[in-house]
């Protein structure tokens, strides 16, 4: 093994603890079901002052069948009736947000999760479609991603896609080995991802990305440096390599894996390290923690061109949008509160029988955790701290303020994890595997005894 790798391991080895992941902060441990409905009037307030753009995201639950991996809010169900049940209800919260909402704020993004966004039908999907047109302003040079189940995705479904306006599809894919498919109850032939990224490009929809896990069951190093060789030879623009969280006392499905069959430690980590060794040759950029990118994409152009955002999808290319999540457990995210839809099918259905908004938690932020967020998210965004930028952004001294976390930094500085300098500091090529846990220093709440068993492992 060569020094640098022998290197990482060790590294990795002592900050793989666990924290959170940062698609927002304060993280979603922090909200609570105790809010009147004061808080809600407040929200509908600030959405109809507000002249920011949008994010939308729409949730759809179901799924076929179970992977025993997922940790996903999802109904388990082959009744695609349900799905025409659904999109009753969505549109019902889609006219009570328009109610509230300033009508010159346009929508620049848009994004299909689940569950399985696929197990819509062709006519479903056109009808979701209608019925964002209908209830929201869209900017015309909108990013629409979805993602898509390559085990349930038929050509049609991808023909309605595009007339909708989607134009950039994720395929989860996790790992093209069948003994691993086997162990995580995901049956997916290769065939089936190489059919579905040539019925994409062929009807217009040419920004694709992959999905892999590395840590599963009955994974090698071998054999997941051979998922990537077959994955790359689709010729995605981005791929997300992300580590297995086993949290079976939260995601019950995990407890039918075999934990017996899990890759060691150290093989779980070669993983990671093969893969930003070896992308990056073949054409991928680093981007941080699990995402590569080509150079020419626009997730990493927004990287050098500082607009680089997270939120609840994980990296995005629009900095300064707000997000508005509906569907059942989707999460909104504004500047000042955050809020939860019920992650119960039956009690988002009854919220809006009722005609309120079928929100179950809230998180509003205080100046503390807006100055914290500005911290953690230019770490995660922009793997560096600027002393002058942050002083004209909050007119607070970064030193001054933060002096007990630099303090903090001292340890992760001595590891080569980040630079020190009196403008600020920088992470490094090999501190950007760590920037949860340079981040982690920022957080406010992490040794809540909550956050003790919330999270997964950092690498």
């Amino acid at each position: 093994m060569k020094l640098r790798e022998k290197r990482l391991l060790k590294l990795a080895g002592k900050y793989n603890v666990p924290g959170p992941r940062y698609t927002s902060y304060p993280t979603a441990v922090q909200f609570t079901e105790n809010f009147g409905e004061k808080t809600i009037e407040s929200l509908k307030q600030s959405r109809l002052e507000s002249e920011r753009d949008l994010s939308l995201y729409f949730h759809i639950p179901f799924c076929f069948s179970l992977c025993w991996y997922c940790g996903c809010t999802k109904i388990i169900t082959k009744d695609r009736d349900r799905g025409d049940h659904y999109l009753d209800y969505l549109e019902k919260e889609a006219a009570l947000i328009q109610q509230s909402l300033n009508p010159i704020r346009k929508v620049r993004q848009i994004h299909f999760g689940g569950g399985t966004p696929t197990f819509l039908t062709p006519a479903q999907l056109r009808r979701l479609g209608e019925i964002i047109c209908h209830y929201f302003y869209l900017d015309e040079e909108s990013e629409f991603s979805v993602e898509i189940d390559p085990r349930s995705c038929s050509e049609e479904q991808v023909i309605a896609l595009r007339e909708i306006g989607v134009n950039r599809a994720s395929l989860g894919v996790q790992d093209t080995n069948e003994q691993v498919q086997k162990a995580i109850h995901r049956i997916q032939p290769f065939s089936q991802t190489r059919d579905v990224t040539g019925w994409l490009r062929k009807h217009g929809i040419n920004n694709i990305n992959f999905d892999l896990i590395y840590g599963l069951p009955r994974q090698t190093t071998e054999t997941f440096s051979e998922t990537m060789k077959n994955v790359i030879s689709l010729n995605p623009d981005r791929l997300a390599v992300y580590s297995y969280a086993h949290i079976p006392s939260l995601m019950p499905a995990q407890k039918l894996l075999n934990e017996e069959e899990f890759p060691s430690t150290d093989a779980k980590l070669q993983m990671l390290i093969n893969a930003i060794r070896e992308l990056p040759e073949l054409g991928y950029r680093y981007i941080g923690m699990d995402h590569f990118a080509r150079e020419e994409d626009e997730l990493s152009m927004a990287l050098d061109e500082g607009t680089l955002q997270r939120n609840f999808q994980g990296y995005s290319t629009h900095a300064e949008l707000d997000m508005i999540a509906l569907g059942m457990s989707g999460i909104s995210q504004g500047r000042d509160l955050y809020v939860q839809n019920e992650k119960d099918l039956g009690a988002y259905y009854r919220a809006l029988d009722e005609g309120r908004l079928p929100i179950k938690k809230v998180l509003p932020l205080n100046d503390e955790d807006r100055l914290r967020r500005f911290v953690i998210m230019q770490i995660m965004c922009k793997v560096a701290i600027d002393y002058e930028t942050f002083r004209k952004e909050t007119g607070i001294n970064f030193t001054e303020r933060f002096e007990d976390e630099l303090d903090q930094l001292s340890p992760l500085e001595a590891d080569g994890l980040l630079q020190r300098n009196s403008d600020g500091f920088v992470i490094t090529d090999v501190g950007r595997l760590f920037l949860r846990n340079v981040a982690m220093v920022f957080d406010g709440y992490i040794d809540e005894k909550k956050h003790r068993t919330a999270y997964s492992k950092t690498v």
